[in-house]
């Protein structure tokens, strides 16, 4: 199970994650955002893939992102078409995230099946992300594909035994996905807690 941080901005703090080699850097570029990110340092070494989040930008919008910071991957975290993300299937990573309820109905990503590389569950909520709080787990015995997705939604150090848990259960999880409960202020992580995390999960 590999690791994505998201939500940087600072720089310092951004080195200093580096050193913990995470397998992702998520960085937000939709506006509204309080972890808005206006420029991804060029240094960040190869094995760190840099993943660039939006909300409902055009196809254009994320291309011109994609060449402009070198990033490996996108995140799509809005009402995204299957068509957009095969747009953008061919060019990069794609990983699509999809708000989750108690009654979400997980047939509806068999469309997008094909045009992703990964899914993305995170907690339904007021923010395309972010929301800080995490879904009921237990919602994901009705995931019967075997595409593989990251899970993320107010995962904190609190998590471990819960992460330890759903790993027994055998669910194609690719990656843990953590931001605002390892944060100091908005985009601003703390790094010894992210260190703890990954020392304790092994990751």
């Amino acid at each position: 199970m590999k690791l994505k941080v998201c939500g940087m901005r600072e720089a310092q703090n951004i080195e200093a994650l580096k050193d913990l080699k995470p397998d992702y850097m998520g960085f937000i570029f939709w506006e509204p955002s309080k972890r808005y990110c206006h420029k991804v340092p060029k240094n960040i070494p190869n094995h760190i893939q840099k993943v660039g989040v939006f909300v409902d930008s055009t196809l254009e919008e994320i291309e011109n992102v994609i060449s402009s910071h070198n990033l490996q991957a996108v995140q799509l975290h809005g009402t995204e078409t299957p068509a957009l993300c095969e747009a953008l299937f061919m060019q990069t990573q794609v990983i699509k995230a999809f708000q989750i309820g108690p009654d979400f109905d997980f047939s509806s990503l068999i469309d997008y099946k094909k045009h992703c590389h990964y899914f993305l569950f995170d907690t339904q909520g007021p923010l395309p992300g972010g929301n800080g709080t995490t879904f009921d787990w237990s919602v994901l015995k009705n995931y019967t594909l075997d595409h593989p997705f990251f899970l993320s939604g107010g995962i904190g150090l609190n998590s471990i035994e819960k992460i330890n848990e759903i790993r027994r259960v055998g669910l194609p999880i690719h990656a843990l996905d953590i931001n605002s409960k390892f944060e100091v202020v908005p985009g601003l992580k703390n790094i010894d807690d992210i260190k703890l995390f990954k020392e304790k999960l092994a990751l």
